[in-house]
């Protein structure tokens, strides 16, 4: 009898058993951030993915996740980067939010109300010059008859802001001509040495192989700094002792990378101050050494902290004249109001923001989408959320 009741209890305890382990089989639920990744270069990298589709943790649409196929058609829409840029740009949005609110509230006849917005646009940096020009272009065709001044002002700035091409020009690069060589340059504290670690990051998940060349030779933790990342990446760091020459860490690095049949060398240089002609011509001194070695550059970024605003003007300027920048890395965009410098760059310059710096992680450094940019700006606070 006993033996009877035992054999009825374990068989009705099998579908718990199943059950409990049925629940426990399951993926996790996405997290809100990816598992192994944050500011610690020493963690391992992530999934592999293209750099062009770095996206955030609940967008990378992983398994397990408690989603439907309503839900997700709902969110075709939804490209990563808009949410990204929604997410990150709080400070921005909420100033031009401000000054556009009264335009929308009072309408286009409203002068206090063009006041606010120009106080506005002003107050993100976007430039005195292409503020004004805004203003003139809005009030012209408010007053022809166009009524929804929003989208009237999303017109407008995707327009200061360009349609140039902002890939960076390292794809089929031929054999011969490799590695595709990125000088990354800048004044001191704009974050050179993490933008050229997260970079390595994004170009070994894209199956890269890259070198990494420590030629801030002035600044000790640069270095160590850039070891780690070498680490992290699977790359290797090309350095000297501390005060050694950039210019032969350069020459060094290219050689090595050519051995190595690597696909990138990423040329990390020390902060100068654009103001200083002595260190501007030794920056010089590490293209030339370079394309003199062979090794053509694919990129010369400049890396700009959002948070100054229109002071990063007269730096690109300089740089450009000395070195040639061909795209330019904007850091921080996420911790400032000034988000209008994308505008005032572009506009005033004509050099692309090919990247932006979204946040510490070390998947947050992303391509730059205009659109997404203009509408985070522009977007309201419920379609923000």
């Amino acid at each position: 009898m006993v033996v009877a009741v035992l054999v009825v209890a374990a068989i009705a305890l099998v579908p718990l058993v199943r059950g409990r382990r049925g629940a426990d089989s399951r993926p996790p639920a996405v997290l809100d951030r990816e598992p192994g990744v944050g500011d610690d270069p020493g963690s391992p990298p992530a999934q592999a993915r293209p750099v062009t589709e770095v996206a955030l943790p609940d967008e990378l649409g992983q398994p397990g996740g408690a989603r439907t196929i309503e839900a997700d058609e709902a969110e075709v829409e939804e490209i990563a980067p808009r949410r990204r840029f929604r997410e990150r740009l709080g400070r921005s949005r909420s100033a031009f939010s401000r000054g556009l609110a009264g335009l929308l509230a009072r309408g286009a006849d409203d002068e206090s109300a063009w006041e606010e917005l120009e106080e506005a646009l002003l107050a993100a940096d976007v430039g005195v010059a292409t503020t004004t020009e805004l203003i003139e272009r809005l009030r012209r065709r408010a007053k022809a008859g166009a009524a929804d001044l929003r989208e009237l002002l999303r017109a407008e700035l995707l327009d200061a802001v360009g349609s140039d091409d902002r890939s960076l020009d390292l794809d089929l690069i031929p054999a011969a001509e490799r590695p595709g060589v990125v000088l990354v340059v800048g004044v001191n504290g704009t974050g050179k040495t993490t933008t050229c670690g997260k970079l390595a990051l994004a170009l070994s998940e894209e199956g890269k192989q890259t070198v990494l060349a420590a030629a801030d030779t002035f600044r000790a933790a640069a270095t160590e700094q850039l070891v780690l990342w070498g680490e992290r990446v699977g790359a290797q760091v090309v350095r000297h002792q501390q005060g050694a020459d950039p210019a032969a860490v350069a020459f060094d690095a290219l050689a090595s990378a050519r051995a190595k049949h690597a696909d990138v060398l990423l040329v990390d240089t020390a902060g100068r101050l654009h103001t200083k002609t002595n260190l501007m011509e030794e920056l010089r001194k590490v293209r030339r050494v370079l394309e003199r070695e062979g090794g053509p550059l694919r990129e010369v970024l400049l890396v700009l902290d959002a948070t100054t605003g229109q002071n990063g003007l007269a730096q690109a300027k300089q740089f450009t004249e000395t070195v040639g920048v061909t795209g330019l890395v904007l850091t921080k965009l996420d911790g400032t109001a000034k988000g209008g410098i994308v505008v005032a760059v572009q506009r005033e310059l004509g050099i692309p923001v090919k990247l932006v710096g979204l946040g510490e992680g070390a998947h947050d450094l992303a391509p730059f989408d205009p659109e997404a940019f203009v509408d985070a700006l522009l977007a309201e606070d419920a379609s923000a959320r």
